[in-house]
């Protein structure tokens, strides 16, 4: 819980003054409580982006961006995706702490004996056109999901909650795999008991009926690490939408698919792509000198560097790095032309007083896309990777935001810059 941490700052607004609370969290800035500005003073804060506003309290994850740390219930990110595993952090986010030995396996249990979906609802993909985004087809799937299990609805429940939330996690491979499956013409394959969490997801997506499937295990690591990197990350926009479409009273299934669709916004989701098409774009290490000078004459964006909270090597670039390199060797791709690219542009960029004096650093999509894509998958369902593995993240913060006693249905305000009153003018007297 918050405290107060120093004396109250004063705010002097005219002839009004008035004491504002400071409060500290565990780590972290202080925080101004603003939340009695208006009724002392009449005025409130214009703050477009949220740069400055704290709009809630949270336990699940902190970052640093200054120091580039990330923690999830006070785990360095980069422990978590070298030692645990994706089912563990679930459980860590959801809970507030890793599992032991027991409480794993039955948390493993739960979850894999939730993957399948209703047999009906595999006929509600058939109202796609089969060209449609899959992104398209995560907003609309998921979303019908209250129509298929309502009866976990109740968010006043406890236990319903903790339903709704293993629902989520356990069936969104499922439900991603076959936005994919349903995108490239075909059949569905349901999901197995015996597989992991990430080897299930692969064989859904790869497996046909024609033949055997196996995946190599340097992949399955991968992809269980990339679910990991992305599993929260803080108020971002995504998750904000979550919160305040919970914030109303919504159902967690129609909060998540709120979350959904801004994460399909192409500043949020689909960075990654973004990151990959432009070392498309510069495709041979010799023209990354152009492309860089095209960058400082404000030609071209350097995508995949930078980020709204990170001013310092975003630690999940790391990791994701590492990954790339494994999943490259296990696909015979060591010398991949854009995988080249990238390690070359990575380190010209970071030698370069124009980008790092900017606080420019690689971020997690700049090596994802290139992992990603040689891994079998379209730009097309990278945004998709993404929602699946955020998903815990999401329904972690709507849980948390359920149980705090303090939550107000979000209502921002607004500083109004159109007419002021006037009164209604008849049609045949309008000039």
């Amino acid at each position: 819980m918050t405290e107060q941490a120093k004396p109250a700052a004063t705010l002097t607004l005219g002839d009004k003054s008035i004491e504002l609370p400071v409060l500290s969290g565990s780590t972290g800035p202080d925080v101004i409580d603003i939340r009695k500005l208006y009724a002392g003073t009449g005025a409130f804060t214009f703050d477009p982006g949220f740069t400055s506003t704290a709009s809630c309290e949270s336990g699940l994850t902190f970052i640093d961006g200054d120091e580039g740390v990330l923690l999830h219930r006070g785990y360095p990110i980069d422990q978590l995706a070298s030692q645990s595993n994706f089912l563990e952090v679930c459980h860590l986010l959801l809970k507030g702490e890793l599992p032991t030995a027991s409480e794993y396996e039955a948390f493993k249990e739960t979850v894999t004996k939730h993957t399948m979906l209703h047999a009906q609802f595999d006929r509600f993909f058939e109202g796609f056109r089969r060209d449609a985004h899959p992104m398209a087809i995560m907003v609309g799937t998921v979303g019908a999901l209250s129509a298929f299990y309502h009866d976990s609805l109740d968010i006043n429940d406890p236990v319903q909650r903790e339903i709704s939330a293993i629902r989520l996690i356990a069936k969104m491979p499922t439900i991603a795999a076959r936005a994919y499956k349903y995108h490239v013409g075909q059949p569905f394959i349901s999901p197995r008991n015996d597989l992991s969490y990430a080897e299930n997801f692969l064989r859904m997506c790869f497996a046909v009926p024609a033949e055997d499937y196996s995946v190599d295990p340097r992949i399955v690591r991968a992809m269980d690490r990339i679910f990991t990197l992305h599993a929260d990350h803080e108020q971002n926009a995504s998750t904000s939408t979550v919160r305040l479409a919970g914030s109303s009273g919504a159902n967690p299934f129609a909060c998540i698919a709120a979350g959904i669709a801004c994460l399909w916004g192409p500043s949020h989701g689909g960075a990654n792509e973004e990151a990959l098409n432009m070392l498309k774009e510069i495709g041979t290490p010799d023209r990354i000198p152009e492309f860089i000078q095209g960058v400082k004459d404000r030609k071209y964006k350097l995508m995949g560097f930078g980020h709204r909270v990170y001013k310092n090597y975003d630690p999940r670039a790391k990791v994701m790095q590492q990954s790339a390199y494994e999943v490259l060797e296990a696909t015979g791709r060591q010398d991949d032309p854009l995988f080249v690219v990238a390690k070359e542009l990575e380190k010209v960029a970071l030698n370069d007083e124009y980008f790092t004096s900017r606080k420019l650093f690689p971020n997690v999509d700049f090596y994802s896309g290139i992992t990603l894509s040689a891994m079998g998958f379209p730009t097309t369902m990278f945004t998709v990777l993404f929602a699946l593995a955020r998903t815990v993240g999401w329904i972690s913060q709507w849980q948390e935001m359920i149980e705090d006693p303090g939550q107000k249905i979000g209502r921002p305000r607004q500083l109004y810059t159109g007419p002021t009153q006037r009164d209604y003018v008849s049609i045949d007297k309008r000039g």
